[in-house]
């Protein structure tokens, strides 16, 4: 696609997504247009609520996906069709992936997750139709390996089958010198079906680890501090800083998570 088939590539990239979603087998929690919360705080409301993602604009998703996942991607000088599989699968997967995935299909085996100049050239010189089945046959095959797959596997093979097939008919139509800034049609199966981030989710076990830990320590600090005779203020001191490191710790947690799945494969 050229550059200005980004909104043509983000509304067919909609059809999926759909609208707002809170599903509690979804590791990237309240969600909307295919945003997280998590993405609407660092690009737009730090603070924001599941209301905020409830009431997002489709101009800010839009704003979102092309800094995130479409420029980060490069996907204005990928190759017909090459260009939605991977933007596509970024934005499902995280790009860490996606990226990985596309140098894996193009034998270039380094360990990054970076679309780089050299990337670019290979997949410029790679037949494009080949290319898209292998980046696809690869997404479907780690989808099928995740324990949501009982969740929303019925939504992500429709998917990935949707964008493969797309994709391809793109990469035709640009090797017949036709235009490929379009957008088929919804999907035969009618709205897009709510499906979660296809990422490898954290155990809850690990999620709540940290922070619970540092809040039984502070509750264990004020019963002793209760029981040794120390003032009432001094043991709601001792809470409230509990309740605060466990926030805290609570916080990085998640943002560690988040930046893990941006990682390569």
């Amino acid at each position: 696609m050229a550059a200005s088939s980004y909104d043509a590539a983000l509304a067919r990239l909609l059809v999926h997504e759909g609208g707002y979603s809170n599903h509690p087998a979804d590791p990237g929690g309240p969600t909307n247009f295919g945003i997280t919360i998590y993405d609407y705080r660092k690009y737009v409301k730090p603070e924001a609520s599941a209301a905020d993602v409830k009431a997002m604009k489709v101009e800010e998703a839009k704003a979102i996906y092309r800094a995130k996942y479409w420029g980060a991607q490069r996907c204005d000088e990928l190759p017909a069709g090459v260009d939605y599989a991977v933007f596509d699968y970024g934005v499902n997967s995280g790009i860490g992936r996606s990226g990985k995935v596309l140098r894996r299909a193009l034998k270039l085996t380094d360990g990054s997750g970076v679309v780089s100049d050299a990337v670019i050239a290979a997949a410029r010189a790679a037949d494009a139709k080949a290319l898209i089945v292998a980046i696809c046959d690869e997404r479907l095959r780690f989808l099928q390996s995740l324990k949501t797959w009982g969740v929303f596997g019925k939504g992500w093979g429709a998917r990935v089958a949707d964008v493969k097939a797309f994709s391809l008919a793109l990469a035709a139509r640009a090797a017949a010198g036709l235009s490929t800034d379009i957008v088929a049609p919804r999907s035969a199966n009618g709205a897009a079906q709510q499906m979660g981030k296809g990422v490898v989710p954290t155990p809850k076990g690990a999620q709540q680890g940290s922070a619970a830990t540092i809040a039984a320590a502070g509750a264990a600090a004020a019963t002793q501090a209760h029981q040794s005779g120390a003032s009432a203020g001094l043991v709601a001191a001792i809470m409230v800083a509990g309740v605060a490191a466990a926030s805290a710790a609570y916080a990085f947690w998640h943002w560690r998570q988040q930046w893990k799945q941006q990682q390569p494969a």
